[in-house]
């Protein structure tokens, strides 16, 4: 399939700028693959679908405030940096975007913070919006890390035009979040609310947590039509032996597997045996999914609606088959679902 096949008209009220008031009230769209239907539910009516023993792949990233402003050296012009990743703990050296990025040049310092107590200094362009800086604090790593946490901002996608405001920090972030370090929410968990998640432990159902720290590189968007030309950004992985036992005890006995999010998706589609079970798994990964694709572990799929050409319709679109995902997203927009990472969900099974 080429790029073109994954265009759509979305109109821009659709894009949610805000969640649901309550995580578990978004609004669920049920796609029965066998029987071609379509079902429209509240999300809290997710539990219907499962039995005892079947399984949810949970991804337990935790977004950290990544987004930081600070102000240029000498002429005082206010600068974004996006944190992407730490490249080195000892150094305080990390991947960053900047923007405007024209101001930024090898040699530059950043201040940050009203006393300006944080201070970057750019040591390598490494694309045209990113940057390497080293981080200069008077203080422990431990000290640096809360540093960077109170200066940061919670990293809202910029299709959100408002400001951050207090509520995102803890909306913008799954419930079962505990391991640190993704740029963006997995965000079809952000529909979990802890009641929900307690009434699934209490019918019998499984979780699995894997951990994939979620990068920009998801939303990168693909710029050629031939789409095995498009390479991903790699992201960390980690999958331990509980979570591979859960999964594969699920299979052996043909339970529903289903991966809450495209980044749960990836991770255990990263990290097949040859004989088709989850192996456990510390690294990177940038595995591009896009149709034709067979799916070894998972079969069932709570996700988000996506933008026109984005990864993550290709991925769902690979799922859940191209023309029944655009019959789907067809009627979503005439319905009224909301869109992207505040927008509604939808369960695959």
């Amino acid at each position: 399939m080429k790029l073109s096949h994954f265009g759509f008209e979305l109109p821009e009220e659709r894009l949610a700028e805000y969640p649901a008031e309550n995580r578990d009230e978004s609004r669920l769209m049920v796609l029965n693959r066998k029987e071609q239907t379509i079902e429209h539910k509240m999300f809290k009516d997710v539990i219907d679908y499962f039995d005892e023993d079947d399984v949810l792949v949970l991804n337990n990233t935790k977004v950290f405030p990544a987004r930081l402003f600070g102000n240029k050296e000498k002429t005082g012009a206010r600068i974004e940096v996006f944190l992407l990743r730490e490249l080195n703990e000892e150094q305080r050296l990390w991947d960053v975007l900047v923007d405007p990025a024209r101001k930024i040049r090898i040699g530059n310092k950043l201040y940050f913070g009203e006393d300006e107590s944080l201070v970057a200094e750019v040591i390598d362009n490494t694309t045209s919006r990113g940057r390497t800086l080293r981080f200069l604090y008077d203080g422990s790593y431990r000290e640096f890390r809360l540093k960077l946490n109170e200066l940061g901002q919670t990293p809202l996608p910029k299709y959100i035009k408002r400001d951050v405001e207090p509520e995102d920090e803890a909306r913008y972030q799954t419930i079962f979040a505990k391991n640190e370090g993704a740029v963006a929410a997995p965000t079809a968990g952000l529909h979990f609310s802890r009641h929900l998640l307690k009434r699934f432990e209490i019918k019998g159902i499984n979780f699995a947590e894997v951990t994939l720290h979620v990068g920009l590189g998801t939303f990168n968007p693909v710029e050629v039509e031939d789409l095995s030309k498009h390479k991903m950004d790699s992201e960390e992985l980690k999958i331990e032996a509980e979570a591979v036992k859960i999964v594969n005890t699920g299979l052996k006995e043909k339970r529903r597997i289903c991966a809450v999010g495209t980044t749960a998706v990836r991770a255990i589609e990263s990290a097949v045996s040859t004989n088709g079970e989850l192996n456990e798994y510390d690294g990177w990964t940038n595995k591009f999914i896009f149709p034709p694709y067979d799916f070894t572990i998972p079969n069932a799929m709570i996700t988000n609606f996506h933008t026109p050409k984005s990864t993550l319709l290709m991925m769902v679109s690979a799922f859940a088959g191209h023309d029944f995902i655009k019959r789907a997203y067809d009627e979503a927009i005439k319905e009224g679902y909301n869109f992207y990472s505040y927008g509604d969900a939808m369960l695959i099974i």
